[in-house]
C-alpha cells in the first residue's frame, strides 16, 4: 500500500517513537523510508547586533542533533528484517511544518509519520503543534504517533 514513508524527526522522544512505527510501516509494506530534520531559522537575526559566531555555533549544534536523530532512525532501519532502505534529509530555515510538508510534495510521499510531541517552548505555544500544522496542511495523510 506505501511505497514512500516521510518521517519527520526531531530526536524527541516521540518522534523516536514514531521512529519505530515509520520503520515498521515500511518494512511491512516494502517501502522506502525517509527520515527528516527541519532546523529551525536562526532565531536572533534582526534583533540588535547579528553576531556570525552565534549562528555558526547554532549551525553546528542543529547540524550535530540532525546527525544523532538520523542515526537512531538508521540503526532502527538496519536492525529490521529485511534492512528498511533509508534516505535522511536535512532541511534548513524553514519551520518544520513549512519543511515536513514540503519535503512530502518534493519525494513523492505517500504517507507522513510525525510524533504527537516534539519541540517545546514558545513557538509551540504561540503556533501550535507541530503535527497538528502539518496535519492541517499536507497534501498526503498523516500519521501522528502518541
Amino acid at each position: 500500500m506505501f511505497k514512500h514513508i516521510l518521517l519527520g524527526t526531531d530526536g524527541s522522544a516521540a518522534s523516536e517513537h514514531a521512529a519505530t512505527l515509520a520503520v515498521e510501516l515500511a518494512r511491512t509494506h516494502g517501502a522506502k523510508l525517509t527520515a527528516l530534520y527541519v532546523v529551525d531559522p536562526y532565531p536572533y537575526l534582526g534583533i540588535g547586533e547579528t553576531n556570525p559566531m552565534g549562528f555558526q555555533a547554532y549551525m553546528a549544534a542543529a547540524q550535530q542533533h540532525a546527525a544523532q536523530a538520523h542515526a537512531k532512525v538508521e540503526a532502527l532501519c538496519k536492525r529490521s528484517v529485511p534492512p528498511v532502505p533509508l534516505e535522511v534529509r536535512l532541511v534548513e530555515d524553514v519551520t518544520a511544518m513549512r519543511g515536513i510538508v514540503d519535503m512530502a510534495e518534493q519525494t513523492h510521499a505517500d504517507l507522513v509519520i510525525v510524533g504527537s510531541h516534539g519541540r517545546t517552548g514558545i513557538s509551540r505555544l504561540m503556533l501550535g503543534s507541530v503535527a497538528a500544522q502539518v496535519v492541517a496542511h499536507s497534501t498526503v495523510p498523516v500519521l501522528v504517533a502518541r
